[in-house]
Parts: C-alpha cells; sequence; structure tokens
C-alpha cells in the first residue's frame, strides 16, 4: 500500500495540458494553411485575406495538389475544410495568455454541448433502468450462468466493442455501458480495470484497425485521395491480431488478480476504492430467476443502445440519440409504472450522476481551442513535413505513426484529424514513394496507440465513471503498448517494402 500517491485529478491534469498548449503558443511561430470547402456546388477557398468561391471541379482540386476526387466532396465523405498542400503561411502571433487559458476550459464545454447532454441524458437513461431492478436481475441472472466461464465474458464482449470501433467508430458511446459491465465483472470476482478495459480499450483497438470507419478510415482514405478499401485486407488482419492480443492481455490480468486479489493495481494504487456502480449480492441466490417483465426492461436497454449505434452509423447527430434516450427512459418508467415524481426525481439523479465525466469533456475540447486560437496547429503540421519530407520510405512511415502518436495529445478528433494533416501528407507520400493506404495506416495506427493515454480522448471520462485511477490505468496500459507499437510498426515497414 506504498504506493496510493495518486497523480492529480482528471480536470487538473487537463487544465495543465491546456497551459501547456498555450505555453506552446509563445514559443512556436503562428501560422496556417489556406483550406477549402465544398458548399452548394462550388468550392470555397479560405485565406488569411478573405473567402474566394471557386469552380468546383476536378481541374481545381488538381491545380490545387489536393488528390482528393470531386466526387467526394458531392457526395458528403469529405464534409470538413481540407488543407491546401503548400499554403503554409506565417501569422500575426495570437499568445495565449492567463484570461485565454481560464476561458478555454468555458469555451470548450459550449463547443461540446452536443456531447455533454448526450451523455447528461445517458446518465438519466442508466438511473431511470436501474430503478426498476432490471438491471440487479439481470446481472445477477448471467453471472449465475456464466459461473466458472467467466473469462467468457471478458472475450466475447471485448471482441464486440473491438468490432464496434474498427467498423462505426464507437468511442463515447462505450460510456453507456459501464452501469451494467462494472456490476457484472465485480461478481465475477474481478476489479474495476477490467472493465475499463474491456470497454475503453476494446472500442480503440477497434478504431486502431478500423477497416470501415466513416470516421477515421473513409474521411482519410478520401484526403489522401485512395478508395477507402484499399489496403481493407491489410487493416481486417491487423484487427484480428491485435484483438487477440488485447483480449489475451486482459483476461491474463483479470484471471490473475481474481486469484491473487493483492496483485490488483486498483489495489496497489487506489486502495480499497468504492465502485460508483457496486456489485449485486448474488450469493442468496434470490436473484437468479429473471422475471418476465424485468426480461422486457433488459430488452428495451439493449435495443436502445442498438438502435443509438445502428442510428449512428446512419448519420445521426447526437441530438437524435439524445432523445433517443428521453423516449426510452419514459417508456421504461411507464412499464415499471413508475410515479411521475420517482421518474423525474430519478432521472435528476441520474443527470448529476455524470456531471463530472462531461465536465472533464468540455474541459478537454479547451486543449484544442487554445491551439487553434494561438494558430500553431499549421505550425506543428508544416514542420512536421518538412521533417520526413526526405526521409527513406521506411523511416518515413515509421516517423509518420511516431507524429500521429504526437498530434494525437493535443487533437483526439479522428476526423478532424484527417482532413487536416491527410492532404499534405499524402502529398508528400507520393513524392517519398509510399502507398496511400499506408499513411492512413499510420494514422490510424498512431492515433489508436496514444488513444489509450491521451487526456484529451475519452480515457479520463472512462476512467472517472470508473472510479479508476490514472495511475493505475498507465501500469496496466503501458505494457500493452509497448505490444501493439511493435506490431503496428512490423505491418508498416512490411507495407512499404
Amino acid at each position: 500500500m506504498a504506493s496510493l500517491k495518486k497523480l492529480p485529478s482528471p480536470i487538473t491534469i487537463l487544465f495543465i495540458v491546456i497551459i501547456i498548449a498555450a505555453a506552446a503558443t509563445w514559443l512556436l511561430p503562428a501560422g496556417e494553411y489556406d483550406t477549402l470547402s465544398y458548399n452548394s456546388g462550388s468550392f470555397t477557398i479560405s485565406t488569411v485575406k478573405g473567402d474566394k468561391s471557386v469552380q468546383a471541379t476536378q481541374h481545381t482540386l488538381d491545380s490545387l495538389k489536393i488528390l482528393i476526387t470531386l466526387d467526394k466532396f458531392k457526395s458528403g465523405d469529405i464534409f470538413k475544410p481540407v488543407a491546401i498542400p503548400g499554403t503554409y503561411h506565417q501569422l500575426k502571433s495570437n499568445k495565449q495568455g492567463f484570461l485565454e487559458v481560464i476561458q478555454a476550459p468555458v469555451k470548450g464545454l459550449y463547443d461540446s454541448s452536443d456531447i455533454i447532454f448526450f451523455l447528461l441524458f445517458i446518465g438519466g437513461f442508466i438511473a431511470v433502468f436501474q430503478r426498476t431492478g432490471a438491471m440487479e436481475e439481470g446481472v445477477a441472472w448471467l453471472s449465475h450462468k456464466m459461473k466458472g466461464q467467466e473469462a467468457w465474458l471478458i472475450i466475447i464482449i471485448t471482441f464486440f466493442f473491438a468490432f464496434c470501433g474498427a467498423a462505426e467508430g464507437m468511442a463515447e458511446e462505450g460510456l453507456a455501458f459501464y452501469p451494467i459491465l462494472v456490476p457484472l465483472y465485480l461478481v465475477a470476482g474481478y476489479d474495476l480495470l477490467v472493465p475499463v478495459a474491456v470497454i475503453f480499450a476494446g472500442t480503440n483497438i477497434g478504431n486502431m484497425a478500423s477497416f470501415s470507419n466513416p470516421f477515421s478510415t473513409v474521411i482519410a482514405s478520401n484526403a489522401a485521395g485512395i478508395n477507402w478499401t484499399d489496403g481493407i485486407y491489410e487493416r481486417l488482419l491487423f484487427f484480428a491480431i491485435t484483438t487477440a492480443i488485447t483480449i489475451w492481455y486482459i483476461v491474463r490480468y483479470a484471471q490473475k488478480t481474481k486469484k491473487y486479489p493483492a496483485t490488483s493495481l486498483v489495489y496497489r494504487f487506489d486502495g480499497a476504492v468504492k465502485s460508483n456502480f457496486p456489485a449485486f449480492d448474488t450469493e442468496d441466490g434470490k436473484k437468479v430467476k429473471l422475471e418476465p417483465r424485468n426480461a422486457f426492461q433488459i430488452v428495451i436497454f439493449l435495443g436502445t443502445i442498438g438502435i443509438m449505434i445502428g442510428g449512428f452509423i446512419e448519420g445521426w447527430s447526437m441530438v437524435g440519440a439524445t432523445a433517443l434516450f428521453i423516449v426510452s427512459s419514459v417508456l421504461i418508467a411507464v412499464i415499471a409504472r413508475m410515479k411521475e415524481k420517482v421518474f423525474m426525481d430519478t432521472f435528476i439523479e441520474g443527470v448529476k450522476s455524470l456531471v463530472s465525466v462531461t465536465l472533464i469533456v468540455g474541459v478537454a475540447r479547451g486543449v484544442t481551442i487554445v491551439l487553434n486560437d494561438g494558430h500553431i496547429s499549421g505550425t506543428l503540421l508544416f514542420y512536421s513535413a518538412m521533417m520526413v519530407g526526405k526521409m527513406h520510405a521506411v523511416w518515413f512511415i515509421l516517423m509518420m505513426m511516431v507524429l500521429y502518436m504526437v498530434f494525437t495529445l493535443f487533437i483526439s478528433s479522428s476526423s478532424g484529424m484527417a482532413v487536416l494533416t491527410m492532404p499534405i501528407f499524402g502529398s508528400l507520400a507520393v513524392i517519398v514513394g509510399v502507398p496511400g493506404k499506408e499513411i492512413v495506416n499510420a494514422y490510424l495506427f498512431g492515433m489508436g496507440i496514444m488513444g489509450l493515454v491521451t487526456p484529451t480522448g475519452i480515457m479520463l471520462p472512462s476512467l472517472n465513471i470508473a472510479n479508476v485511477s490514472v495511475k493505475a490505468w498507465l501500469k496496466f496500459v503501458y505494457p500493452l503498448m509497448v505490444i501493439l507499437l511493435i506490431v503496428s510498426a512490423v505491418f508498416l515497414v512490411v507495407g512499404v517494402l
């Protein structure tokens, strides 16, 4: 228990990152690339002198050395402004000072309002579902059915999250599963790190090996001027290998801590912490039978999650998904014959339970705001391109992965990263002789590895909701990151030889 000295709280960590980002605006010159966007049948080129409309033709794209085909803009595959190669220019310095630093978290909260309300209403929905007793009974029933085969709960559910991450980019949606999976794994005899690893590491590994993720692979491939199916078999193989490694790693840790509880990293670094979603008592066997009404409530809960996932695949906004949780909450309350006052009180308490998580999300967005307002994102990209532009293909692709790992510390949005960097690095790849699919892979692998620990992603919200410290998580995950780094490097080198 000598290791109980903790790192600062998640919000404090993010404030430190904001200060570092602000300091960078004093050390680096301000600069940016001109950007091109598609609006109502024409292109808009945004420069320091203002916006200019030009004809939306393939000739325009070719003349700007943008490798993306015109149909990708018209179809909506590319919906964000893309950087124009060779247009970097320095700007008047806009150093971020004390006032900008303290305003950044507030701006981040405003900027993240769609995700924040999405998470708050998930909290209300989950609280109403818990109030019915269906969750407790369902967890007890499943735990009883899987007695002696608990490892399969890790294998199957981790694969599910990895597949959802790779297929459709599941990330924040995974937060909805903690209230069910935390009690389930605690009842199985595991510690609090296991559900975090299953949900957060599972979705992150999936995103790292995205074979059809529209928010990363498709956008990045289009921005690099290639078809998103180029390299899909390589990514499928990578998905199979990395998912298997991750599942083995989690199961190995889980079984060890179940047999020897003192080896738990949560216990070692955090002590006997209390779960936000405690395990249900199943020893007396009273809750083993699953009543029909509770089974129906569980179907509604899982159906809601399924509709949410399908909705995002079909292009739903956060508004649509948030409304879904309101409707499902009311439906569950009606079936449970919950009184109106009890329902409202329960829903509001559930909303309150995730306020700290939403604050973390908003403050994290403040880091990006400081970088953008300080106009140094383009500068970081420009000097990175200058550094790798004349490297041998092997060193080039490996350095690309490293650069994306660094960029992910500050830019956690996969689509934002793609439209900012791919037009520049995609053009460099052609000069160096590196296949476009490998640039996309370097982007995926770099973001995936660093996504496991970046404070601006969903690591901190995930740890907060499960009540696990950053120190315990870092100790758990860094060996896995080393393994994934080696596997990724091998795939990239083989891909360019």
